[in-house]
């Protein structure tokens, strides 16, 4: 059996609030190898943890985020917005790898000054970087791993083969350590062939426990979902399998 998939816990993962410390803990308790969250700026520049800019504030309001300072923002809210610092300190004092989700290029610059700060660049990585922000990362960023996020219409406008050796050769060309793919449009020949470019696969957001046994089955390198312990389980089912067969055969 291939080495079983990296397990990469989803924002908002086993039920908790997206962007939120439950959600963090839940992950580092359970075991999760990578956490992943999104990454954007407040009118300051601290990165916080956010998919939109747009946000609910207390009074019922709405709020843009890059309008809004980190002091300002915090005494808007219910409760304080977790700032990617705040976060990274867990995952060293883990030992754990975060999955940056890069919402904005202006995020770029201080993440990168950020976790140079930290000495954490080998507990962190970049995604959410479609080729042209992949080449704004490694301007910005280039002491930082990074994914590229695959173009999804070249795999609905070209021939299947075609659109995965685009994808292998522009993942190369801005030297990215591996593709990230949602789920769906992964085949195993897809597996192969980024394996033979010398990258890895990573896979997004996986719900079902089939598509977590065929995904680590083709050898993914990471799954993400929003419940790893479900994962887990099919983890430890497979390798339950794997070591039942070897002993049948012996």
């Amino acid at each position: 059996m291939n080495k079983f998939p990296l397990i990469t816990a989803h924002t908002g993962c086993m039920g908790h609030p997206d962007h939120s410390f439950e959600s963090l803990q839940a992950a580092l308790t359970l075991g999760a190898d990578i956490y992943e969250d999104d990454i954007r700026l407040t009118r300051d520049g601290v990165p916080v943890l956010a998919h939109d800019d747009d946000i609910a504030l207390a009074d019922g309001s709405r709020g843009s985020l890059a309008e809004i300072t980190l002091k300002e923002l915090n005494a808007s809210m219910s409760a304080p917005i977790p700032t990617l610092q705040d976060v990274l300190e867990q995952i060293r004092e883990a030992g754990k790898i975060m999955n940056l989700d890069i919402k904005t290029d202006s995020a770029l610059e201080p993440v990168s000054v950020l976790v140079e700060r930290m000495g954490m660049a080998e507990m962190v990585f970049l995604s959410g970087c479609e080729y042209g922000m992949a080449v704004k990362a490694g301007r910005y960023a280039p002491h930082i791993r990074r994914l590229l996020n695959v173009n999804i219409q070249s795999f609905q406008s070209l021939r299947y083969d075609e659109a995965m050796f685009q994808a292998c050769a522009e993942g190369r060309e801005v030297g990215c350590f591996g593709l990230n793919v949602p789920y769906q449009v992964v085949r195993p020949e897809l597996a192969e062939a980024v394996r033979r470019y010398g990258l890895d696969l990573y896979v997004w957001t996986v719900r079902e426990a089939d598509d977590m046994r065929r995904l680590a089955q083709w050898g993914v390198n990471s799954i993400t979902t929003r419940d790893p312990g479900k994962l887990i389980a099919v983890r430890g089912e497979m390798e339950y399998a794997e070591e039942n067969r070897d002993w049948t055969i012996s």
